[in-house]
């Protein structure tokens, strides 16, 4: 079968096949998969993975690193399983079609970093597509049910990143302190400087930290077309043509 330009996005390293799935590529995707810093993780779980992005964009970034990703939509996992085989880091990628609450409770590992592009939208009028409800809003994965899997998870050393729209973000920053984590970066993305703050990427773990690391970001370069100098060099590893 021949895929449109929409049913699969190349990225420098490697593809995504996404033709059966509701959610496709996206920037908040790209954009938390560049911003976040794995360290010297040696086990990284993606909550959500989708079709294997942020998951592909990890193992890209840690080549050593052995990569999980749940994901409880069926065609989105087949296609995430298709991508890590067809990647040439399929020896460190597997996908899981699970509940994060069901794999949460069995897993036996302790993962270094924990990464989750989460459902957001906590209330509001649902779509009319019930996978994209899964995706968008908290149905099927309250915040709370979220951090509870981290907590049982997340080795005690170890990192949690995310991205949130500005509002729910904040919501789940408040969130976070109820469950005894504690924030050490933040970056505020603006689409151009001009613009409202649209997400919150944020990173936390279950250490005390002395300092919380502030930045921000714009996505557009203010009076002309085409992305900024930051955000281009933040992407530049994994974008085709920047």
């Amino acid at each position: 079968m021949v895929l449109t330009k929409s049913e699969k996005f190349r990225f420098k390293q490697f593809e995504i096949v996404q033709n059966d799935s509701a959610m496709k590529v996206n920037s908040d995707g790209v954009l938390l998969g560049a911003w976040t810093n794995y360290g010297n993780s040696k086990n990284i779980l993606d909550i959500g993975t989708g079709t294997g992005l942020i998951a592909l964009m990890a193992a890209q970034k840690s080549i050593v690193a052995k990569i999980v990703g749940v994901e409880i939509d069926e065609p989105s996992c087949m296609l995430a399983k298709l991508n890590f085989e067809n990647s040439e880091w399929s020896n460190n990628l597997n996908a899981v079609k699970d509940t994060i609450q069901n794999y949460g409770k069995e897993c036996q590992i302790k993962f270094d970093h924990i990464v989750s592009n989460p459902p957001f939208f906590s209330g509001g009028t649902l779509s009319d597509n019930q996978t994209k409800n899964v995706f968008r809003h908290t149905v099927k994965l309250s915040h709370g049910d979220l951090l509870l899997a981290i907590r049982r998870m997340l080795h005690p050393n170890g990192k949690v990143s995310m991205i949130l729209p500005v509002i729910e973000g904040l919501r789940f920053l408040e969130l976070i302190q109820r469950y005894r984590f504690h924030i050490s970066r933040k970056t505020i993305m603006r689409p151009r400087k001009s613009l409202p703050a649209e997400r919150i990427l944020f990173e936390f773990g279950m250490d005390a930290v002395e300092h919380c690391e502030y930045s921000s970001l714009t996505m557009y370069k203010e009076d002309q077309e085409g992305y900024s100098d930051g955000y281009k060099d933040l992407t530049k590893e994994f974008y085709l043509n920047l």
